[in-house]
């Protein structure tokens, strides 16, 4: 259960089923983006791939002495420019590999497009999901429902998308799903029928517990994407935003040329990989140590350049001596950004107050400490909202809730009209009228002992109290005690044992703190292998622009003016 390494597997049969010669890659928009998550440029360029291509890009040069693997999306408007490329073609053959199924109309068109017999190859290959760690995939779909109910051409991507993942898995799971989810039925209908029409592919060979394909909906828990992370692939996520393994930091002051844009792959990138699940006060002592593992080498390297067979030494060991230095200068500057951001924005504070609105019940403490940090000029604008939102969905019906004062806290601090009717906002997304668990009932973490931080030294459980309700739910699946009223199976079903295969799907979008979950649940569980999916992996930014898009505008915005002023005075 690797989606990494399915999709990998798929682009290296693709470009070996070829055979020798040269090669032109040709993609569409969306496979570019899968491929290059579990590829580099460089890796694929060794597989005599020498020029990638769009099929959408109209200059292309006509090239007859290079053969052409096309992976593409089977959707109607790839089919028609292959069907331009095959009247007219550019290259000497095309291997034709499909994302996922293909209607048997669009392989007749396709036939009858080449008279010039130049297709050696059509098939069907299921990399139709962005891979992002081995046991996580996205389908890179933002804003994919209107209010509660799916864009229709969303639910078809997600569908594809899904049964492609399970395809590459090579896995026919029974199917449960949020009973509390218009969104999570009708998928799971839609994956089911996949399923029975395409009998034949899903024809792997039976275990004896079967797999699971569990679908739940993100509008049951918003509170984990509204939180700060401090584990490094989540924090440089919420922080700085990852978009296909590149990380943008144009902004950064000061930034060089040549970091810019940077690259984070825990398939490329031993220190990424190493560290992406440890927490930032780790990430400080262990880009300290690698720092010095550099600067040690460094010098040694050039005091040894004494004789021909220094220097030849010195020369084959270059590759590896660049790449270190790259990565070094990479991560020095990822992590010194990621410190910056945390004192400017006063993120150990914000963060601690946001830790113990989603983990205890104190209300009058946690209404005092959000007054304070309102007040508090270097805490931004969405760290401010986010802390009313957080207030919001905890405290919705508590009898002394004061959300009109904190809202005109807001509007008197000068925070955007624009994000403050995020808040009714989000308690309309997510509020306690559509979960479906209680996301605030008593924990054993209220009993953690506070450790504060001083700058790198120990991000401790003030800060990580919080465990998403995914946690919760899978533990409940892995223990066999998940109800069946609240996430039934579709159809009929034998399956009383623990499964062991899972795989777990969020519509409205995945975490990085949900991935570390199901990171953390594989490492702990014996026998027990999962994989997390989303429609997209969201930072607060992504999930509050997806709350937006879906239309969700709360009910009457701030509340009356009346009852903002009654509860300004009541306060005061």
């Amino acid at each position: 259960m690797n989606v990494v390494l399915a999709v990998k597997q798929y682009v290296s049969r693709m470009i070996g089923d070829s055979g020798a010669g040269m090669k032109v890659l040709l993609m569409d928009k969306e496979t570019t983006s899968i491929v290059s998550m579990v590829y580099t440029q460089s890796e694929i360029l060794q597989k005599e791939v020498y020029l990638f291509e769009r099929i959408d890009s109209a200059n292309r040069e006509s090239m007859k002495h290079l053969k052409a693997i096309c992976f593409l999306r089977p959707s109607k408007e790839n089919v028609e420019y292959l069907i331009q490329e095959l009247r007219r073609p550019k290259y000497s053959s095309y291997f034709i590999y499909f994302s996922n199924v293909i209607s048997k109309s669009n392989v007749k068109s396709l036939a009858e497009a080449d008279e010039q017999e130049v297709v050696a190859e059509v098939q069907e290959f299921y990399g139709d999901y962005i891979a992002v760690n081995p046991h996580v995939f996205s389908l890179n779909l933002p804003a994919c429902c209107q209010g509660r109910n799916w864009d229709s051409a969303h639910l078809c991507r997600t569908t594809q998308g899904l049964t492609a993942l399970l395809l590459s898995l090579k896995k026919c799971p029974m199917i449960r799903y949020q009973l509390s989810s218009d969104l999570a039925k009708r998928l799971a209908e839609g994956v089911k029928q996949v399923i029975t029409k395409e009998y034949e592919l899903f024809d792997f060979r039976r275990t004896e517990v079967p797999p699971l394909l569990l679908l739940l909906d993100r509008s049951d828990d918003a509170i984990t994407p509204l939180l700060n992370q401090w584990t490094y692939q989540a924090m440089v996520h919420e922080l700085l935003g990852i978009n296909n393994n590149r990380i943008d930091l144009s902004r950064v002051p000061g930034i060089s040329k040549d970091l810019r844009e940077v690259v984070l792959s825990a398939e490329n990138d031993e220190f990424y990989a190493n560290n992406m699940y440890l927490n930032f006060a780790e990430i400080g002592s262990n880009i300290k140590n690698l720092m010095e593992d550099f600067q040690k080498k460094k010098p040694k390297e050039q005091q040894k350049l004494e004789s021909i067979a220094d220097m030849k030494a010195f020369v084959e060991n270059y590759p590896q001596f660049k790449k270190m230095s790259g990565t070094v200068s990479k991560h020095v500057t990822v992590v010194g950004e990621l410190s910056r951001l945390v004192s400017e924005r006063n993120l150990l504070e914000v963060s601690e107050a946001e830790q113990e609105l989603a983990c205890q019940n104190d209300h009058s403490g946690a209404l005092q400490r959000i007054r304070q940090l309102l007040q508090n000029p270097r805490v931004t604008e969405l760290d401010a909202v986010r802390l009313v939102m957080l207030y919001a969905l905890h405290y919705e019906r508590h009898s002394s809730n004061s959300l009109p004062g904190l809202m005109l806290d807001l509007k008197n601090r000068g925070v955007s009209e624009r994000l403050r009717k995020l808040v009714p906002a989000i308690t309309e997304y997510g509020g306690k009228r559509v979960q479906s668990s209680d996301l605030f009932s008593p924990k054993d973490a209220v009993a953690i002992t506070k450790q504060f931080l001083k700058g790198l030294k120990g991000v401790e459980n003030v800060y990580t109290q919080h465990q998403p309700l995914l946690h919760e739910t899978l533990d409940q699946l892995i223990k066999g005690k998940l109800k069946d009223n609240q996430y039934p199976y579709l159809g009929p079903s034998s399956l009383r044992d623990r499964p062991q295969d899972i795989i777990v799907f969020i519509i409205g979008g995945a975490t990085y703190e949900e991935a570390l979950t199901v990171y953390n649940l594989n490492r702990t569980t014996p026998g027990i292998r999962i994989v997390l999916g989303g429609t997209t992996v969201h930072n607060t930014r992504s999930f509050l622009d997806e709350v937006s898009a879906a239309g969700f505008r709360g009910r009457g915005a701030e509340g009356s003016q009346g009852m903002a002023q009654a509860a300004a005075r009541r306060l005061n």
